[in-house]
């Protein structure tokens, strides 16, 4: 069993910055694909970033490409999200979550087994 921590969220104006952490612990870190998600009130969950376990390989949804950025520091158990330059319709609950792989990187939220609790984000215009 893997247990993720997210936090980081808040309120910002746009074109702020705010960098999203989610802590995992249980089980080894090892192996495992980490993603980000969103989702915005009356809106299907997105995939916002996914990352790799070794990090070699990355995805980012075309609405955050250039001012998102996702990296992990295995050591620590932690994955963060670096979101610049937002924009009010990045406004949602942000949910970091993460699923064992031997090789692939999984892009639908369907493909994840662990979830975090959610972190909210708010952009104000």
């Amino acid at each position: 069993q893997v247990q993720l921590v997210e936090s980081g969220g808040g309120l910002v104006q746009a074109g702020g910055s705010l960098r999203l952490s989610c802590a995992a612990s249980g089980r080894t870190f090892s192996n495992y694909a980490m993603g980000w998600f969103r989702q915005a009130p009356g809106k299907e969950r997105e995939t916002v970033a996914v990352i790799s376990w070794r990090g070699a390989n990355i995805y980012y949804s075309d609405s955050v490409k250039g001012r998102f950025t996702v990296s992990r520091d295995n050591a620590k158990d932690t994955v963060y999200l670096q979101m610049n330059s937002l924009k009010p319709e990045d406004t949602a609950v942000y949910y970091c979550a993460g699923v064992w792989v031997l090789a692939g990187l999984p892009l639908s939220a369907d493909d994840y087994d662990y979830w975090g609790q959610g972190t909210r984000v708010t952009v104000s215009s």
